[in-house]
């Protein structure tokens, strides 16, 4: 998140809830525009695994249905962690996630999976 945003911590729940596109709103109001990575990305696995419990292949699937459906649009994917910290100052709304190595004072840490 940018770090100019006024969007409190999340919990786990409401992160995955954002992702999945379960909802399309922070908690505290206005609209999250969340962020992928590529599915190339060894992040990518690691922050779904960690945040909704289910792979980057399995997520892709869920996707995959969801779009099929029209029940849904997955999160727009961006090249890399430096590419999320750009979208994320372009835009207060987006959310992404990074490596904690890549963390600076641009962006605003929202929730750290464990």
């Amino acid at each position: 998140m940018s770090a100019k945003s006024a969007v409190e911590p999340l919990n786990k729940n409401q992160v995955s809830d954002i992702f999945m596109g379960k909802v399309t709103s922070f908690p505290s109001g206005g609209s999250a525009v969340p962020l992928d990575q590529m599915d190339t990305n060894a992040v990518r696995e690691e922050f779904y695994t960690k945040v909704t419990g289910k792979s980057a292949a399995q997520v892709a699937a869920y996707w995959a249905k969801m779009s099929f459906t029209g029940k849904g649009t997955p999160p727009k994917e961006v090249a890399n962690s430096a590419e999320i910290k750009k979208q994320l100052a372009a835009n207060p709304n987006t959310i992404g996630y990074i490596e904690k190595s890549a963390v600076d004072e641009s962006v605003k840490v929202l929730f750290i999976a464990p």
